[in-house]
């Protein structure tokens, strides 16, 4: 097994029995006062933002409709997102939900939209594009490429660090008391939760937390104690003394977290008891530790959760209706679910996603690989109601599409995006550069969303 398998395989160490109890932790509690958690919503594939939010005026929506007659929306059914003018230009897909989704967030000002965000290496506009020499993103419209360029925030080169891990190892000294790590993730160790000397824990949305075999009997609890002691011998070697910290953690992590995801009276669960998707069970997964924050000791978390796939190069409009369906609601029971624990204005959770799609259409219903696209921050922290970015131009081969077919050229990259984030997390404008060694090449460095 090599090291990538056993790290994952041991971060996640599947069904089993609990390992510990929760009582020996009352030390570390504490006030969650200074408390804050980032939860990125990564949507695989590359969601269709033209689809996302709409023009719903007259000449807008007219423009729109004739680009993409196959796919567009119908205008009565998109949700008006009435912005500070106090009239609404623009709407959302109608599966993101009116009273149970993003629109009742969006009119509580607690959602707010970041357009025509995208990976750039620097400043670029159609005409840059096309000039011989300038400094694009590597690999333009490839998925894995791309979503390991947002993941990074870094799109000259190839990094083996997230913009998340990056945040973890600035701020690990203020999470020193926390008894389990300060990232966790539902979907793997992906390249956001990656930092330089810190990693996630990837925690299960289903089952019991824990090493199969291991209960509380009297032989299990001595099986145990060996497995922990052969843990500490034949130290002495990079390899080993990695692989042995990572199964000592992930034991020491599952035994605290076990009780807690396994937890079907916690005030957050009733949030979620009307939804059973896979995004509504890893936000329930993450409300759930986010309230044991004061038990826990954690003063900065970083968590990732994900949705897809996005891919809709053919059948779109029901794809993405199916895929909006569940993550609206399961978006507004997270929050909903954090202001009840009290920890509203604590939690901003934002979406990231390969690339954008195509606003020509193509003949399956669906539409290809494109850029620049819309993206989600919500929570109680966001300046919500409001637009930030720049709206592009809506026109095939027009100011903002690099070729014929609608693919805008980002207007805000996706560093200014994560460092407003950042800032908001706590990281000082100093040590942005550490998190995000690109931002100097863009102006102004935040977007101003929080």
């Amino acid at each position: 097994m090599d090291r990538r398998h056993f790290l994952k395989h041991a971060s996640a160490l599947g069904a089993g029995a609990a390992l510990g109890q929760l009582g020996a932790l009352a030390a570390r509690a504490q006030t969650a006062g200074d408390y804050k958690a980032l939860v990125c919503i990564f949507m695989y594939g590359g969601n269709d933002g033209n689809n996302t939010i709409v023009p719903i005026d007259t000449t807008g929506y007219a423009n729109y409709a004739a680009a993409r007659p196959q796919i567009a929306l119908a205008q009565a059914t998109l949700l008006p997102l009435v912005d500070g003018t106090g009239s609404a230009t623009l709407g959302m897909h109608p599966s993101l939900g009116a009273a149970n989704g993003l629109q009742a967030m969006w009119n509580a000002k607690t959602l707010a939209i970041v357009t025509n965000v995208g990976t750039l290496v620097a400043p670029m506009t159609p005409t840059l594009y096309n000039t011989t020499n300038t400094p694009r993103p590597q690999s333009l419209f490839s998925h894995l490429d791309q979503q390991l360029q947002w993941q990074a925030s870094i799109s000259s080169a190839p990094s083996t660090t997230g913009w998340g891990g990056r945040l973890a190892d600035q701020l690990a000294s203020i999470n020193a008391g926390s008894s389990i790590p300060s990232m966790i993730s539902t979907v793997g160790n992906n390249l956001f939760v990656t930092g330089s000397a810190t990693q996630a824990l990837t925690i299960p949305t289903s089952g019991s937390f824990g090493l199969n075999g291991f209960g509380s009997s009297t032989g299990a609890v001595a099986r145990l104690s060996a497995l922990k002691a052969l843990l500490g011998v034949d130290r002495g070697t990079d390899l080993l003394d990695a692989a042995q910290d990572v199964m000592t953690g992930a034991i020491q992590s599952s035994g605290v977290l076990n009780p807690i995801l396994q937890a079907t009276t916690s005030t957050v669960s009733s949030y979620f008891s009307a939804l059973s998707s896979s995004i509504a069970s890893q936000l329930l997964a993450v409300a759930k530790v986010i309230e044991a924050r004061a038990t826990l000791g954690a003063s900065r978390q970083v968590f990732l959760v994900s949705l897809g796939s996005f891919d809709t190069h053919s059948d779109e409009l029901n794809t993405q209706a199916t895929l909006f369906g569940q993550m609206g609601p399961a978006v507004k029971a997270f929050h909903d679910a954090m202001a009840a624990i009290g920890a509203g204005s604590n939690v901003t959770s934002f979406t990231l996603s390969d690339f954008s799609r195509t606003y020509l259409a193509n003949a399956n219903g669906g539409t290809d690989h494109a850029w620049g696209s819309n993206h989600f921050v919500a929570g109680a922290a966001v300046k919500g109601g409001q637009f930030y970015g720049t709206w592009p131009t809506l026109q095939m081969g027009g100011p903002d599409d690099i070729g014929n077919a609608g693919r805008w050229v980002p207007t805000t990259a996706v560093d200014q995006y994560a460092a407003t984030l950042a800032s908001w997390f706590g990281v000082s404008g100093s040590s942005l550069a550490a998190v995000l060694p690109n931002l100097a090449s863009f102006s102004p460095a935040t977007v101003g969303f929080l």
